[in-house]
């Protein structure tokens, strides 16, 4: 009866653990995700071959060879096994190296910068990271939006991800990968949908006050023609409201909770503008020291020149 009713409550636990994954990692709606997932429950089945049996073995002594069981009699006549060492060492072992193969092969197809075969040309979504919400520019589209991701069912995206400062992480748990944002730097990610919904993103990496409501919807349009209705729909009612270079420095200052925006109309390589802001600033530096390293050599120049020039005070005492 206390067996059964054991049964039961881990059974109850184990359905109310997992009710719990629904729009998470264990609910994948893309093929990435779902590669992901698979790796997760291969790599946790071949560690509990391990752990199980020695939660069990622990146990079952525990209680075969407990203080009040005075019939049962702990006498080994051996001092060493051969084979319970090579039962001991080599399960493990192989375990490791089919663990290993595993990850090796994994993190090869998984690569988030390899692009995703055999389902057609990529959408390019370039991100960047704010304080604290998410700026998606549609380069090929001439679009932007905050906190809002769109792109067809069943075509892969390939994102190019930067921060405008502080580091963050964009995460699609239901699609797939996450990968870091950094400033000045470029990162790529590529994911795919295999049905339309709505899914949930969010910053995976904590980046200050704001960081709770760093979310957005990541929406998985039915069709092509979908996606580009809502293009034309952004187009048409965000007409008179454009991301320029000026508009953008006043989009990037810190603000918390911000509402989805749509920008009828981007300037041509804002995003390569954002990468490059902090290098520009390296590259005049760099052109300043040049300069001043130019000017430094030719002051020398005419220097020497002057010394050659000018006669000696010992050769006029001679005149």
């Amino acid at each position: 009866m206390l067996i059964r009713n054991l049964c039961n409550i881990a059974l109850a636990s184990t359905v109310l653990a997992l009710s719990g994954c629904k729009g998470g990692i264990l609910d994948p709606k893309g093929q990435i995700g779902i590669d992901e997932k698979n790796l997760i429950i291969i790599a946790t089945v071949l560690m509990l071959l391990v752990v199980v049996p020695v939660i069990v073995m622990t146990l079952y002594f525990a209680w075969k060879y407990r203080d009040t069981q005075t019939h049962e009699i702990y006498a080994p006549k051996w001092a060493h096994s051969n084979k319970i060492e090579a039962a001991v060492w080599a399960v493990p072992i192989v375990i490791v190296i089919i663990l290993g193969v595993i990850t090796w092969q994994s993190t090869q197809e998984l690569d988030p910068y390899k692009p995703i075969e055999g389902k057609g040309e990529h959408l390019t979504v370039e991100v960047v990271s704010l304080n604290w919400k998410w700026l998606f520019i549609y380069p090929e589209q001439g679009i932007a939006t905050v906190n809002e991701l769109v792109f067809p069912a069943n075509v892969p995206v390939e994102y190019k991800i930067t921060s405008e400062s502080t580091m963050n992480s964009f995460f699609i748990p239901q699609l797939g990968s996450q990968i870091y944002s950094m400033a000045g730097m470029e990162t790529k990610l590529h994911l795919i949908a295999n049905e339309p919904g709505t899914f949930k993103g969010f910053s995976a990496n904590y980046s200050g006050a704001g960081f709770t409501g760093m979310k957005f919807n990541a929406i998985a349009t039915p069709t092509q023609a979908d996606f580009d209705k809502w293009v034309s729909d952004v187009k048409a009612n965000s007409s008179a409201n454009n991301l320029t270079h000026a508009n953008y420095v006043e989009l990037a200052k810190a603000s918390e909770n911000n509402p989805v925006a749509y920008y009828g109309k981007v300037d041509d390589g804002l995003f390569h503008t954002i990468v490059m802001k902090y290098m520009q600033a390296h590259g005049d530096m760099n052109k300043k020291h040049h300069a001043m390293g130019e000017h430094g050599q030719m002051s020398k120049k005419h220097h020497e020149m002057n010394e050659h020039s000018m006669p000696s005070s010992h050769s006029q005492g001679e005149e």
